[in-house]
């Protein structure tokens, strides 16, 4: 999940947001367990895993074992991660990682229980191929994850507040209104002139899908920062609809950005599978009022993780036991149908419980068949060692054109965005 929002998830958190919910986190250990007694598997994640359901279900089938869930702040859970593997010591039992930060970890295999050792190597066959090969080290010895979720991209957005600006609501209709990004520009333009309302939630929120969509993110598979092709159009783009006055300057889960869905804050936003459940558990009164789209420009992949578990904690055998539980396809389609989450198994994009789904709460929108048509076409590009700590930093620099110093000015934000990714992908 991105969310997170990589997928999405992937998040748009600032940097000093983090550091102070590392702090919150940093206290926190890998569940131990008394010899003899009943198992505690503490598993760190972030956003809706739709873990709360499962965890009952799990722990009655398995009265030898508790599920402590420890939610946490996108960018906060990973770097806590890091700090654990470094000091040796504190990690969770199991810890999701993102698809932005997954060729970080892989790179520390030998912190990680190799799953190929447990037989997971039986699910490859069961994977997108390039899901599997995300967390495989590059000589094939040590796999340090299973994927939960894919974060194949469309639009989500209020057919109330498109009544009611004079725009079409029908999800042929608006998909048709924007093929590219420059008409999606357009269209907020229009919308704004009319309601007199923001459009998107936030330019952060327009620059991750469009880098998902270029053939090169951030980094090319030399590791070589490429901050003047994929991240270039995808800044280009989102200081245009801040420039436009689109954007409501809301940071991606953060308390005045889930006030925002209540209140009709902003009319659209970029859409991966998983923002369905935050989405839903966030503003359930709006219920029946949101549909889905497609995205401008077609394509690409917002977020997507995987379940790890870090050597140093002291449950491997029953975390993995969990882990491959939660991987089987009961459990894969039930949080798809709870929170939104597509698996990463293509072979259940066909079963009828999910080719079938509609959602309700999104107008019926048959979004069974709309996210497993984006996951069966996604070619994802290379995310580098660096590349959650450089999106922050770019993120940063988006939000100070949006809010702080550099607010109207594109140009300087885009030289101080390249400045500070080269930071980020050298410390």
């Amino acid at each position: 999940m991105g969310r997170s929002l990589t997928h999405w998830a992937r998040a748009t958190a600032v940097g000093a947001v983090s550091l102070v919910l590392i702090a919150a986190c940093s206290g926190n250990s890998g569940g131990g367990s008394e010899p003899g007694g009943p198992v505690t598997l503490k598993i760190n994640f972030w956003g809706d895993f739709g873990l709360d359901e499962l965890k009952t279900k799990y722990e009655a089938a398995n009265p030898n074992v508790r599920i402590s869930l420890n939610t946490g702040e996108y960018n906060a859970q990973h770097e806590d991660l890091q700090k654990k593997l470094v000091a040796g010591s504190g990690a969770p039992d199991i810890a999701a990682v993102d698809e932005g930060f997954v060729v970080q970890f892989r790179g520390q295999a030998d912190k990680f229980v190799n799953l190929l050792d447990k037989g997971a190597g039986a699910y490859e066959q069961k994977y997108l191929p390039w899901k599997w090969k995300q967390t495989l080290t590059p000589d094939g010895k040590s796999q340090i994850g299973l994927g939960t979720d894919v974060g194949g991209l469309a639009m989500c957005y209020r057919t109330d507040l498109f009544e009611a600006a004079g725009l079409p609501t029908g999800r042929d209709q608006v998909s048709a209104l924007w093929p590219t990004w420059d008409r999606f520009v357009q269209v907020g333009q229009q919308y704004t002139a009319k309601s007199g309302r923001k459009f998107i939630d936030a330019g952060t929120n327009v620059f991750n899908p469009v880098l998902g969509q270029q053939p090169v993110g951030f980094y090319d598979e030399s590791e070589t920062l490429r901050m003047d092709g994929g991240p270039k159009v995808a800044f280009d783009v989102a200081a245009r609809t801040i420039a436009a006055g689109l954007s409501a300057n809301l940071t991606a889960f953060s308390p005045e950005w889930n006030s925002g869905f209540v209140k009709g804050d902003f009319a659209v936003l970029a859409c991966p599978a998983w923002m369905q459940g935050h989405i839903r558990n966030t503003a359930p009164g709006t219920s029946g009022k949101w549909d889905v789209a497609a995205i401008p420009g077609g394509g690409g992949n917002w977020g997507g993780s995987f379940l790890t578990i870090p050597k140093q904690g002291k449950n491997v055998d029953e975390a993995y036991k969990f882990v491959e539980w939660l991987i089987q396809p009961e459990q894969q389609i039930e949080i798809f149908k709870k929170v939104g989450n597509l698996p990463s198994q293509p072979a259940l994009y066909q079963d009828p419980a999910i080719r079938d789904f509609t959602n309700p709460f999104f107008n019926d929108a048959p979004v069974g068949q709309i996210f497993s048509k984006t996951a069966e076409n996604l070619t994802p590009q290379y995310l580098g060692r660096r590349n959650g700590p450089t999106r922050v930093a770019v993120e940063n620099v988006l939000n100070r054109l949006a809010t702080g110093n550099l607010k109207g000015k594109p140009d300087q934000a885009w030289t101080e965005a390249v400045k500070e990714a080269e930071k980020a992908a050298k410390s």
